[in-house]
């Protein structure tokens, strides 16, 4: 009996597992607080935009099927560019699309957050621009 207990447990695992959809775009928002002015703006996996002072990359972006519970979720680097031009890590770590507060970037000026991933961006792929 325990033996079928954890087979049906470790089949159920899988199968939630086998369900997680890997994107090449990550969207996020941003906020300079500045200004008060919200921006969103898509990132391709590996590539890295500047956000004012702040340079996002994100390493992988993971959603879920349509049958399953939305959750969103990226794995993100944030640097800082100091005022004397140095790099600086801020981040890194998981961002949460449905929990946005849990792991922002927040920075004096600039928050940032994870808020999708997707397919396909209206921004041209890295290999595409000129």
């Amino acid at each position: 009996m325990a033996l079928l207990t954890l087979l049906a447990g470790t089949s159920s695992f899988n199968a939630a597992y086998a369900e997680r959809i890997s994107n090449p775009v990550a969207e996020f928002s941003g906020l300079d607080k500045i200004t008060g002015r919200i921006t969103s703006f898509d990132v391709y996996i590996n590539e890295t935009v500047q956000f004012g002072a702040l340079q996002v990359t994100p390493k992988v972006c993971y959603s879920r099927t349509e049958n399953e519970a939305p959750r969103t979720d990226g794995f993100v680097e944030v640097d800082e560019i100091t005022l004397d031009r140095k790099i600086r890590r801020i981040f890194t770590g998981w961002m949460f699309a449905d929990s946005p507060g849990l792991n922002a970037v927040e920075h004096p000026i600039y928050d940032v957050w994870l808020k999708d991933c997707k397919q396909k961006s209206d921004v041209p792929p890295p290999d595409q621009r000129k």
